[in-house]
Order: structure tokens, then sequence, then C-alpha cells
């Protein structure tokens, strides 16, 4: 993973909104127009969702959930909340708390190696959302998750069912109103705002698993593919945290 774009001055855009620049690169900010819409729908609480670990060959994947309150103003954003792939890791921790004290509430749920092995990615990332929206306290009426598919709900499932779903996790009422977003963490606050906290959550999370297992580098490559995790593979074979059903395994001398 490259180290992300992290703009090094601000100004304003032609409609106001603020936009990053960098070596004649502009990357706008996230904007409230998404939430301004839902909130005037009657939707107080809106959550954006977004998830992190996808593409990664060890560790787990992460589903952050932000929650905002209607009538948030968009002078009131972190100053740099963007998409966490285009900030550098630094910039990420060094936001991290402005963003998680935006937001009205906030929560990152996971799904282990073994279970995204078992589950399936669909399955994991939604066993990590409900975990997410479990952990939350304040009950969002409404979720942008990005991406183009809402894997949220089980197919034939119930959208609000107080009872633990077939994958596990303890049981939380999902939205009615669930909007999907490509592009949702550079667009929408709210997502935008998952992204980065489930980001510097996982991050952390894989740094402290480097001091466990060494060899492969986890505190810099963060369980996803490099040259030095590659390396490790071949003469390590897979540690305890690895996704095992990978296509990457089968040219593993052991595993």
């Amino acid at each position: 993973m490259g180290p992300g774009f992290d703009g090094d001055e601000e100004d304003s855009g032609p409609d106001g909104g603020r936009v990053a620049t960098r070596g004649g690169t502009l990357v706008r900010r996230p904007t409230l127009e998404v939430e301004r819409r839902l909130w005037r729908d009657g939707h107080r609480w809106v959550a954006g969702v977004d998830e992190v670990g996808r593409g990664a060959w060890a560790g787990p994947l992460s589903v952050g959930i932000a929650v905002v309150h209607a009538g948030l103003r968009a002078r009131t954003l972190p100053r740099w909340l963007r998409d966490s792939k285009m900030l550098s890791e630094e910039r990420r921790e060094l936001v991290f708390d402005d963003v998680a004290r935006w937001c009205a509430d906030a929560a990152v749920g996971h799904a282990t190696a073994e279970e995204c092995d078992r589950l399936g990615m669909t399955g994991a990332w939604r066993l990590a959302a409900r975990r997410a929206l479990a952990d939350l306290e304040v009950a969002p009426d409404a979720l942008v998750i990005d991406g183009p598919h809402d894997f949220l709900r089980e197919p034939g499932s119930e959208p609000a069912g107080a009872r633990r779903d077939a994958l596990g996790a303890r049981a939380a009422p999902v939205p009615s109103t669930v909007l999907t977003m490509v592009g949702g963490d550079a667009r929408c606050a709210a997502v935008a705002a998952a992204s980065v906290l489930a980001k510097v959550v996982r991050d952390r999370m894989m740094r402290e698993e480097a001091v466990h297992y060494p060899p492969y580098g986890f505190d810099r490559n963060k369980g996803y593919p490099s040259p030095r995790h590659q390396i490790a593979l071949r003469g390590y074979g897979l540690s305890a945290i690895h996704r095992r059903s990978w296509a990457y395994v089968a040219g593993l001398p052991w595993r």
C-alpha cells in the first residue's frame, strides 16, 4: 500500500467547498450534501459505512460506522477529513481524534481472518458491519454505504429483527433506508469519517500483531501484499492470522 495523498494546503473551491492541493492535483473534501438530503426527509441520525482490509492477505476485515446528527454545518468538518486512502498514515493518526469527536457516535466492527475464510467476503463484511451496529449507542435512521451494493441484509431477512443473525453477530436494528454510493468515501462526509476510523483502528491492530509475527512486516504492510510479506510467506508459511482460502496460498511451499 502506498502512503496515500497528503495535501499540503487547502483553498476554497468554486462551490464554497474546500479542496486540498498538491503539485497541481485537486482533491475535493467530502460534503454533507447526502446527509442534508436525508435530514430533510426526516432522518435525524445518518450514518456512513465503509470497510478496510478486503484486499489484505492477513488480519481482519473491518467496517466502520460513523453517525452524524441533523443540523451539522459544513464549517464543523474536521480540516483533514478525507477518504482515508488519500491521507498518509501519519495524517490519519493526527486527524483520528478530531473525526471521532465530530461524530455523534461511531464504532468499528471486525471479522477475523478465519471468519473471512469461512463466510467469504460478503458474509464477513455483513458480520463486521452488524458488530459495529451493535456497538453503537445511537441507532442510525439511515445508512450511506460506500460501494455499489448493500450487503448488510441477508437475503430474505427482515431489515430490523431483534435476534441473533445467522452469522452469530449480536442483533441490531438495520435502518429501512440504506443508500449505496460508489466513491462515497470521497464524496460523503459521514462515509469519509467511517473510512478514517476503520483504517486507523485496523492499522493499530496490525501494528500490535507485528510484535507477535515479526517476519511479515505487518507494522508496515498491515497484512497487504508487499515484497517482504511475500518473502516471509515463502520462508515461514502462514501465520495464525493469515487468510487460508485466498489464491496466494496455492503457491506456497508449505501452509
